[in-house]
């Protein structure tokens, strides 16, 4: 195990699916990909930091040969889907024989089609939607409403730049500039990164790439995608990568010890404090916003 992580992370196996010999493991992420790290038995619960888990254990069992992921997700922070997208590549490259699926259900939009990148198959249901790509900052600007109502602002700041996007002044094009080139250099990642996997020319992903959305038949039309299907087409699928005929699929529960939930009990009122404290933050968002 690397330096900070789940050496052991508990959790118990129960077998899913399948009466071969060739163990996989399914699991999934569905929802916004969002950290939520004071959560807590009584409070909020990270499943970003769940997942993680979970491919953790699978890489760190010899006898896995390979992940199920569904995704059904609209995406959401930058840094959740690409430590998500790590785990995934470091069980890849732990074993060069592992392989991983991912099946879309009804999205993997933006975050959520980043964090499938790693999949040597990705798969799509007919009514699923593909793709997004691109990075969203977005914060909202009061300066007017409270220069109406007689409000002003005091920020007392190191630098000019320390109060970028402060909502009670006037938006100054400079720092406008400076978030632009920020979201610019995540965008360039994410784009790579998909012309990598995807093994699509970067030019032709120009008009892609534009946070547009696709449907099932247009993604594996531009190859954003390998197949149309369903869960036993995954696993088909997976299958077929690991050379064999039939698998034995298996899902993970988290174990959760007394200690673990006395430490973890925590007000709700916590879980309610770090949303309203996220949603007055600007943050970029690998997120399809309708």
């Amino acid at each position: 195990a690397g330096c900070g992580e789940d050496e052991f992370p508990r959790f118990t196996e129960t077998h899913s699916y399948g009466t071969g010999t060739t163990k996989v493991v399914r699991m999934s992420f569905t929802g916004i990909l969002t950290r939520q790290l004071d959560g807590g038995w009584l409070g909020t619960s990270d499943p970003v930091e769940n997942l993680l888990r979970q491919i953790r254990a699978a890489r760190q069992d010899p006898d896995v040969a390979g992940l199920i992921l569904e995704v059904d997700s609209p995406g959401g922070e930058v840094t959740a889907a690409d430590e998500i997208h790590r785990e995934l590549m470091l069980f890849k490259q732990s074993r060069p024989e592992r392989r991983v699926t991912v099946l879309v259900h009804d999205m993997a939009a933006s975050g959520g089609y980043y964090i499938s990148l790693p999949a040597d198959r990705i798969l799509a249901q007919p009514t699923a939607l593909i793709g997004s790509i691109g990075v969203i900052l977005q914060t909202l600007n009061v300066h007017g409403l409270v220069e109406k109502i007689g409000v002003t602002d005091t920020t007392i700041k190191s630098g000019p730049n320390k109060d970028l996007l402060n909502p009670f002044r006037p938006v100054n094009p400079e720092q406008v500039q400076l978030l632009q080139a920020s979201v610019d250099a995540i965008y360039s990642r994410f784009v790579n990164l998909v012309a990598d996997a995807r093994a699509i020319d970067p030019s032709d992903l120009e008009t892609l790439a534009d946070g547009r959305l696709f449907t099932a038949d247009e993604a594996l039309r531009h190859r954003l995608i390998d197949a149309i299907g369903y869960w036993d087409d995954a696993l088909a699928a997976t299958a077929g990568l690991l050379g064999v005929d039939d698998l034995h699929v298996v899902t993970y529960q988290m174990e959760e010890t007394f200690f673990d939930r006395l430490l973890g009990v925590r007000s709700p009122l916590a879980g309610l404090h770090a949303r309203l404290s996220s949603a007055s933050i600007p943050r970029r968002l690998y997120l399809w916003r309708p």
